[in-house]
């Protein structure tokens, strides 16, 4: 399965510099699909820099709604309209800062899925579920309740353990293996497609890509803070190749 790299840029990088950075990243290889998230305020500038170009476009959140009174938020058609193909949603930060339950997740990705959008759900157990052995309890509920009435098998699923984002923390390669195979074993359950990206995200970086990517049941990688330096990105993408 061709492997599929997403940088996510979080709330890093002007316009300016967002287009800057998509600038050095011109030299892609083949045989990897990429695609980088920005954030809302350079999706238009990135967006017309990227045509012609084997980079796809994402976003970091949608809302739940198509339109209405709701400050401050995006409804899938503002996305769609700027030729996004790509949302993440339900990232950990989202989760725990922004109070968001598996319940709106599963809600976001429906919409998503509705307005052509391919959601990148994102699941994760925090240091003290792993700690008290719930990792599997968890991710088991937290990708049933997300595909709750989903029936088409257009999206995504990364894996982020909570512990290992932002922190330099990284699960090895076989920590990380052994959830993505009950990710599998779900979603094969689920849609009977054994197809489906499961990325890996928390701190994947040159230096233990090439280990993550060669796990069988890693076919991606959700990158954040090594996608915002051209040259980390580049070799995580060669390394994805």
């Amino acid at each position: 399965m061709t492997k599929l790299i997403v940088g996510n840029w979080k709330m890093n990088k002007t316009s300016t510099e967002a287009a800057q950075l998509v600038q050095e990243l011109s030299k892609i290889p083949s045989g990897v699909s990429v695609a980088i998230c920005p954030p809302f305020t350079a999706l238009d500038r990135c967006a017309q820099l990227l045509k012609g170009t084997p980079i796809a476009l994402g976003a970091q959140n949608v809302y739940c709604q198509e339109k209405g009174a709701f400050t401050g938020e995006i409804a899938p058609d503002m996305l769609t309209d700027l030729g996004i193909r790509y949302v993440i949603i339900g990232h950990s930060e989202r989760r725990s800062l922004f109070f968001e339950t598996d319940e709106l997740v599963n809600q976001k990705v429906k919409l998503a899925q509705q307005h052509q959008l391919i959601p990148i759900i994102c699941v994760g157990e925090s240091l003290e579920e792993r700690e008290q052995n719930q990792t599997l309890m968890v991710i088991e509920r937290q990708v049933t309740t997300a595909l709750k009435d989903v029936t088409n098998a257009n999206l995504v699923i990364a894996y982020e353990p909570i512990w290992a984002i932002g922190t330099g923390k990284t699960a090895t390669p076989e920590i990380a293996q052994e959830v993505h195979h009950v990710i599998r074993q779900l979603l094969s359950k689920h849609f009977n497609d054994n197809t489906i990206h499961i990325l890996y995200g928390g701190s994947m970086k040159p230096s233990n890509a090439a280990a993550l990517l060669a796990q069988p049941d890693i076919t991606g990688g959700l990158i954040g803070g090594a996608s915002l330096v051209a040259d980390d990105f580049l070799e995580i993408i060669r390394q994805a190749a």
